[in-house]
């Protein structure tokens, strides 16, 4: 049986990416809402909605396990889909906790970087209040790197501009690390790393969330059962174009690079 992926559009793939790491021995349905994308700048009603058609095409698809390749649809639906399904359903929430565990007492701040709707949801304020007591942690919304991406626009010389101006506002030498606490992210580490002074780190919840799906495998045997086999989906039409699928795999190399 496979493990299901699911995203708004190309983002979870950078978690797809680090299952493979972890868990080669395993194959894979990926299916990218981009009928819908991007999430982040719609209604969390609207969201729910596609969340939940989405996630039922996936459980029919014979699945294993489900891992929610979304720090937005985490946010909103995470539990709502674990008492639907009887096999296990995997969040991703943005990575603040270690963050804020590496800076403590040394005077240095964290940024979240996420969607709208993510930094609204009350799972992240939860999050926050809860483990912030310090108030070390900043947010900011960068809507623009998903449409970047879902356009497959890594172009350093477009990004980083984008990245000046939304980022101008703030004093950039007070921060440790920075969370890329949305999954089409990690594409633009490098863009990042221009715009932030060298010694920031950047962190996301994607090597987490890929170690959680292994343990629960491997609690329930269930590991090692393919080949690393991936079939991919655009809004439950599966994806036969050879240049989208030579575009998907691309990615991969490109966070190969950055690892």
């Amino acid at each position: 049986m496979r493990i299901g992926f699911f995203d708004s559009g190309i983002g979870g793939l950078t978690v797809l990416h680090q299952a493979l790491r972890f868990l080669p021995h395993e194959d894979y349905l990926f299916y990218a809402d981009t009928l819908h994308v991007p999430y982040g700048e719609k209604t969390k009603d609207e969201v729910r909605a596609y969340i939940l058609d989405a996630a039922d095409f996936i459980a029919g698809q014979k699945v294993k396990a489900l891992v929610i390749a979304c720090n937005t649809a985490t946010s909103i639906v995470i539990e709502e889909l674990r008492t639907r399904y009887d096999f296990p359903v995997i969040g991703i929430e943005p990575a603040v906790k270690p963050a804020i565990e590496r800076w403590a007492g040394k005077q240095k701040k964290v940024l979240v970087l996420a969607t709208n709707l993510t930094l609204k949801e009350k799972k992240y304020n939860d999050l926050i209040q809860r483990i912030d007591q310090g108030e070390s942690v900043d947010s900011l919304a960068l809507p623009g790197l998903v449409q970047f991406a879902e356009n497959f626009e890594f172009d350093e010389e477009k990004v980083v501009p984008y990245l000046e101006k939304e980022l101008s506002r703030f004093d950039l030498k007070q921060y440790g690390t920075v969370v890329l606490g949305c999954t089409h992210f990690p594409y633009f580490e490098n863009s990042l790393r221009r715009v932030f002074p060298k010694e920031v780190d950047f962190i996301s919840g994607s090597i987490g969330t890929a170690k959680h799906l292994r343990r629960i495998l491997e609690l329930k045997n269930q590991m090692d059962q393919g080949t690393g086999d991936i079939i991919f989906f655009k809004s439950g039409v599966k994806v036969e174009d050879p240049l989208l699928l030579a575009n998907y795999h691309s990615l991969f190399e490109v966070l190969d690079k950055l690892s």
